[in-house]
Formats: C-alpha cells, sequence, structure tokens
C-alpha cells in the first residue's frame, strides 16, 4: 500500500511519461475533466483549460519543437493532495531548454490532476539556448544535463 504522498508523485511520473511519449488518450487520463494548466504570460492560448486541451497542447510541443521532459525534483504533501516539482522542458528540435517549477494540485482520490500552475526559472529568453537561472550550478546538483532516451523518438 502507498502512502498519499507516493501516489501523488507516481501520478506525476506517469503524467510525465505521457508527455514524453506524446500519448494524447494517456495525457487525457491523467486530468479530470475540467482540469487547467496555468503558464507565465507569453504563451499563446494560455491556461489551457481541460483535459484534452493539456494532451492537445503537449503533443503539439512534442511534433513541432521535439519536445522532451525530465523531472529534476519532487516534494509532495503528505496528504498528497498538492504537490510541487521542478522539471527541465527539452525542446530537442529547435535546440533550446526551459527550467521551471509546477505546483500541483489532485482530485480527492489522487488519480487526476485537477491544476498546474507553471512558474519559469527566468523569462524565456530566444537568444538563449538553455534559459536557467543565473550562476545556479545544475550539474553539480545532480540536474540532468541532456535529454532523456524516449524509446520511439529521436
Amino acid at each position: 500500500m502507498s502512502t498519499p504522498a507516493e501516489k501523488a508523485e507516481a501520478l506525476i511520473r506517469h503524467y510525465f511519461d505521457m508527455c514524453n511519449a506524446g500519448d494524447r488518450r494517456g495525457l487525457i487520463d491523467c486530468f479530470t475533466p475540467d482540469g487547467t494548466h496555468y503558464f507565465p504570460p507569453g504563451l499563446p492560448g494560455a491556461p489551457w483549460r481541460g483535459a484534452e486541451a493539456v494532451a492537445d497542447g503537449w503533443v503539439r510541443c512534442v511534433e513541432t519543437l521535439g519536445s522532451k521532459w525530465t523531472i529534476e525534483k519532487v516534494l509532495c504533501a503528505a496528504d498528497g493532495h498538492e504537490a510541487v516539482i521542478e522539471w527541465t522542458h527539452w525542446k530537442t528540435g529547435i535546440g533550446e531548454a526551459l527550467r521551471g517549477d509546477e505546483w500541483y494540485v489532485f482530485n480527492d482520490d489522487i488519480t487526476r490532476i485537477r491544476e498546474i500552475r507553471a512558474y519559469y526559472a527566468s523569462p524565456v529568453d530566444k537568444s538563449q539556448p538553455v534559459n536557467k537561472l543565473y550562476d545556479f550550478d545544475y550539474e553539480g546538483r545532480g540536474y540532468h544535463m541532456a535529454p532523456p532516451v524516449v524509446k520511439g523518438r529521436d
């Protein structure tokens, strides 16, 4: 039997697996039907409202940007109803990466994501191949320095 916090972390990791696979149905199943993904200003169409909109957004990123994601850190509330993570969004098709955090809110039985609020480590600067915190030792702290190898994708 897993704890509520372990259940929340497993759901987040499954969600990232579905993102990396570009699995629309799997992504939809990660969210409540009215789930919402909020973003900092600048992303056209944000926020993404509804499980299908979230799924379509990430599938579009996989197809157009070569997107892949890694989870760097996870912290879940003991009751499993909220969590925060650090992530890296690898845009392999355009040679960019973006680091940031997300705050998660889950449904009552911790089987679906109700809300995600994304925060970027820095404003997106298209002149930089990797958007990150200035002078933070990502490698020294054990963060991924390259995108993941995803079966069936380059």
